[in-house]
């Protein structure tokens, strides 16, 4: 079966791809081995300089890397060249940072002199979603090959052109030809990437179905993984906050990217001195954004990626209102070409439903209403994920206590939830575990080896 691009917003095949042979495969593999051999003596400045180039280019080309993502995923060609510039950053980030990151740290205490070493552990196997298909290859990419590894990549297989897009933008930054290799594979052959000895760590983003399977391969064969899996944040309201700014953030964090956003705001918590205001003003800004073709500079949200995955969110819409929920704006699947589907608001939903336990990927907000600030946490907590999280209010030291209260592996207060270069990011639960980005991501993939004399 032939790898596809295909556009979700005509429903047509751009282009096709024949998946890559074992035999292909296994000698990629091989030739990464033998680059990555000169290719972990190279100096941090030699790295370095490839980085800041790798960079470079990303920005000169995001306006033709945006539309690629247009074509194969949906996303809104502004918010595809936002997300090439970010991955710039990164590389920027890692080549400006890695270098002091991964100096050996002095350790007292330990004999007559001891530090710890950072060293490349070999080939990395990044298996990663549609949903941001360059910012979240390059943030695993980029401390990774600072770090002196070298990085095999299994892309979704509807995001084949951003695949190969990437691999070329380190190709023309003068990485070694087989430091950085895009696999066109099915994901039925990752278990076979995870057998070849030189691959010692592997990197998922993706559902936590994906991270079950990909984790229990990689712990079967003792190497080291890390999971950023899904997510259903909550965005806590309290009675003090600043509606304005929240609920502009709401509406990007729960529409931006039509919603498939594994740090997206899924469920709102509000306190009931807001509720009423939060959610008319929530549901008129929604009718605010311009829904069309993703090319459209003009256009706030794009279609969904596939018509699976906006059949599964239908399905959990009906659920919610199965369950006692009531339809504020959108709900249903439009009519017309395309995977569009409308900004949804949902409220009265029972904060233990089932379908509250599952992530919502798409755009459809579920609206809780909290009666104290204990009750907002308990609901925040009721689900077995935690990726991220926000609070809302002016008293910051009310904000700060409730932060330390939400189990997430992460909390922005008045801000939306993001990944940050400076910031580890990851989650707990069902949510995955490691780290990624900041000091944390570029020591995950390393031999952390102390050395101790005397």
């Amino acid at each position: 079966m032939s790898i596809q691009s295909f556009n979700p917003a005509t429903e047509e095949v751009v282009a096709s791809f024949e998946p890559y042979s074992e035999e292909m495969v296994q000698s990629i593999l091989d030739n990464v081995a033998v680059e990555w051999l000169g290719w972990k003596e190279r100096s941090f400045a030699e790295r370095r300089a490839l980085l800041k180039k790798a960079a470079d280019l990303l920005r000169e080309r995001s306006g033709e890397l945006a539309e690629i993502m247009a074509v194969e995923m949906g996303k809104p060609v502004k918010q595809g060249e936002g997300e090439a510039v970010k991955c710039g950053l990164v590389c920027d980030f890692y080549a400006d940072n890695g270098e002091e990151m991964l100096a050996p740290t002095p350790v007292e205490g330990a004999g007559r002199k001891a530090y710890i070493t950072y060293q490349p552990l070999g080939t990395v196997l990044t298996v990663m979603p549609w949903n941001f298909p360059f910012w979240q290859v390059f943030r695993i990419a980029a401390p990774s090959l600072m770090a002196g590894n070298a990085v095999v990549l299994k892309h979704a297989s509807n995001v084949p052109q951003c695949a190969l897009a990437i691999e070329k933008i380190f190709r023309d930054a003068g990485f070694p030809e087989n430091i950085f290799r895009s696999l066109l594979i099915d994901a039925r052959q990752v278990e076979s990437v995870l057998d070849h000895g030189s691959v010692f760590a592997v990197s998922l983003t993706g559902s936590e179905f994906a991270g079950q399977k990909v984790a229990s391969a990689a712990g079967a064969r003792l190497k080291k993984s890390v999971m950023e899996l899904g997510g259903s944040d909550p965005f806590i309201v309290l009675n003090d906050a600043d509606l304005d700014e929240a609920i502009k953030i709401a509406t990007v964090s729960r529409c931006g990217n039509a919603g498939q956003t594994c740090i997206a705001a899924k469920r709102f918590i509000v306190m009931d001195g807001v509720y009423d205001e939060f959610v008319s003003r929530f549901a008129e800004s929604m009718d605010a954004l311009k829904i069309g073709d993703p090319l459209d500079r003009e256009t706030d949200m794009g279609p969904m990626s596939s018509g699976k995955l906006r059949q599964e969110l239908q399905d959990q819409v009906d659920r919610c209102i199965k369950a006692g929920g009531h339809v504020v704006r959108g709900g249903s699947i439009p009519d017309g070409a395309g995977f569009y589907y409308p900004p949804t608001l949902i409220t009265d939903v029972p904060a233990d439903a089932d379908v509250c336990q599952e992530e919502l990927f798409g755009p459809v907000a579920v609206v809780f209403r909290a009666a104290s600030v204990d009750e907002a946490v308990d609901i925040a907590n009721s689900t077995p994920f935690g990726l991220g999280g926000s609070i809302w209010s002016k008293d910051e030291d009310l904000a700060e206590k409730v932060a330390a209260r939400i189990r997430t592996g992460c909390v922005f207060i008045n801000s939306l939830v993001r990944s940050d270069v400076n910031l580890p990011f990851g989650g707990i639960g069902i949510s995955g575990f490691g780290r990624e980005l900041g000091t944390y991501g570029i020591r995950e993939f390393v031999n952390v080896k102390p050395v101790c004399i005397g």
